[in-house]
């Protein structure tokens, strides 16, 4: 079991001098610290407050609330206004991947063999009413985002899967009786206590996700709680235009005596969405938005300009963070339900062409391996090993007819608004047709991709969406953190679904299952390793970079530090700005 120690506020990265304050010109302009600075340390460290951070999206989130969402950059972003139980230091590069204590006074107390977690909440810590955060608030707040799938179908179904619920609870929206659930009890308003199926050894990483952040009931208002989240953080939500623009501004009921973590630097915080890729990047780079939300990277045209300029690619951090780029191979669209047909898919794709449409090997390796080469458990193999990693035609014919097919026609999804992954679809697309299977790209907005098209069962059967794109990054950062969800009979959902595969095999399931119980880590990392063999042999999924992000640093931005916890994305929690 990880025992994780508080941090003091005298401990505190963002503490001491500031470098931005003394390193800035006459209009606040910081200077750049280096290629790669912020995965190493603070970047323009400054303890200044006051002045507007500016955040841009090129789409739009597909939720704000923070328990009905699962984009890392929204885990990231809620952390402003919502305080879960646990969450990471902010710290550069696998730093920031320590687990420290946010809501509650120290990480989790397990008892009963590891299937009993019990957690204290901080005393005092206020909504921005002034109302004081309960731990009634924290149950309530797991029960609606994992219980209420009907309603709220966008987060992780880990504790649904993992709480004891003999009665078989609907949901708050459906609990007449207003008991909740059972194995979540509140003996106070300072005491949590989750009890569990089964021994969970990650219990204290789950608990990070803004699924624990507080919710007060007499406040949710379901599917609509997004436009206007009650805060617990640092920050509250002042205005709410969707699918347009979102602007936070500070939270007075916010204490920094209850916050170690948290320094409320600017006046305001202010998200434009629906913003042009490119025009994102040119306003980083002038300063006119200083963080991209989605952190995804600049794109294809403004890479091949950072590149070639030595000073600018000075002012930028490529990092590895846990993700994964990949094509799922649907197996409830026939023929794809023939694992012969799949192997057609794996040595048809030249994987060199995916990852130069992607922008090359400055955003990543080519993958052969579900788990990334920087989460526990990762081993080196291929299965599906062609020459220069180029794709084998013949070998792709050769399990096509043992397929017993000739001619496939099917379609591939893909993220309209994330142009790199139209681009690679599109070099799969050309080279599925070398050897028979007739693909056509299906574009859908990263607003809706999981909760209306890619991530709905039933609705990629009728459309014939045999393939998917996708990313993925670790929900946290261990082998059970990253394989749950995309390979785990249990995390198919009817809508939100991210195992986008539909894998349900038994043999991995167990492995998992039993894998989370084990206190042994270097048992759970053999088991994790063993699960990666075990998928690629059903060939649902085809590797194709081991992602590193490349972001640019605004030139006004302060307390920048890219942190492997949210996917190399700088960490939100605390960014200021030299801007006057």
């Amino acid at each position: 079991m990880a025992v994780v120690a508080a941090i003091s506020s005298a401990g505190l990265l963002l503490a001491g001098c500031s470098k931005a304050d003394e390193g800035g010109d006459d209009d606040g302009n910081t200077k750049a610290a280096g290629a790669n600075a912020a995965t190493k340390e603070v970047v323009n460290a400054s303890t200044k407050k006051g002045g507007t951070v500016t955040y841009a999206m090129a789409d739009a989130p597909e939720s704000f609330d923070p328990g009905n969402t699962y984009y890392g950059f929204i885990y990231n972003f809620s952390r402003l206004y919502a305080r879960p139980l646990m969450t990471f230091k902010p710290a550069p590069g696998e730093k920031g991947n320590e687990l420290v204590p946010d809501l509650a006074e120290a990480a989790g107390t397990p008892s009963n063999g590891g299937k009993t977690w019990t957690y204290k909440l901080r005393k005092g810590v206020k909504y921005e009413d002034g109302t004081e955060v309960t731990s009634k608030d924290v149950k309530y707040a797991v029960e609606r985002s994992n219980f209420a799938r009907d309603v709220l179908s966008l987060g992780p179904n880990y504790f649904q899967q993992l709480l004891e619920d003999k009665s078989k609870y609907k949901g708050p929206y459906k609990d007449k009786s207003e008991k909740g659930l059972s194995s979540i009890e509140t003996p106070d308003d300072q005491t949590i206590v989750f009890n569990l199926k089964q021994a969970f050894t990650d219990f204290d990483y789950l608990v990070s996700a803004p699924q624990t952040a507080p919710v007060p009931q007499a406040k949710d208002t379901g599917v609509d709680y997004t436009k206007k989240v009650v805060s617990s953080g640092s920050y509250k939500f002042a205005s709410y235009d969707e699918g347009k623009q979102v602007t936070l501004e500070r939270n007075p009921e916010w204490s920094a005596d209850t916050d170690p973590l948290r320094k409320q630097y600017p006046d305001k915080i202010v998200l434009t969405l629906g913003v042009n890729q490119a025009t994102i990047d040119n306003d980083v780079m002038s300063g006119a938005t200083l963080v991209d939300l989605a952190g995804r990277g600049v794109d294809t045209q403004t890479q091949a300009d950072l590149v070639n300029d030595k000073e600018k690619m000075a002012s930028t951090d490529n990092a590895l963070g846990g993700r994964l780029i990949y094509t799922a191979i649907n197996t409830k669209v026939k023929p794809f339900d023939n694992v012969e047909c799949r192997k057609a898919v794996q040595y048809a794709i030249n994987k060199v062409s995916a990852q130069t449409a992607m922008g090359g090997p400055i955003r990543g390796d080519v993958a052969s391996t579900v788990l990334p080469t920087d989460i526990p458990g990762y081993e080196k193999f291929d299965l599906y090993a062609t020459k220069d990693n180029k794709g084998d035609v013949a070998k792709a014919k050769e399990h096509l007819k043992a397929c017993g097919q000739e001619k496939i026609k099917t379609s591939i999804s893909a993220r309209s608004d994330r142009q790199s992954e139209v681009d690679a679809a599109t070099t799969i697309v050309a080279d599925l047709k070398k050897v028979g299977i007739d693909a056509t790209i299906k574009q859908y907005p990263s607003s809706k991709y999981f909760s209306d098209y890619a991530g709905v069962p039933n609705f990629t059967k009728k459309q014939n969406i045999g393939l998917i794109m996708m990313q993925w990054g670790a929900d946290w950062p261990t082998g059970y953190g990253f394989l749950q969800q995309i390979v785990h009979g249990k995390a198919i959902g009817q809508s939100g679904n991210t195992n986008l595969s539909q894998l349900n095999d038994p043999a991995v399931n167990k492995l998992l299952d039993d894998a989370i119980g084990n206190t042994d880590e270097a048992a759970r990392n053999k088991a994790y390793a063993e699960v990666d063999k075990k998928v690629m042999e059903q060939a649902v999924i085809v590797p194709l970079t081991y992602f590193k992000v490349l972001l640019y640093r605004s030139p006004y931005a302060t307390n920048l530090v890219s942190t492997s916890a949210f996917s190399g994305e700088y960490d939100y929690l605390n960014i200021g700005t030299t801007k006057k």
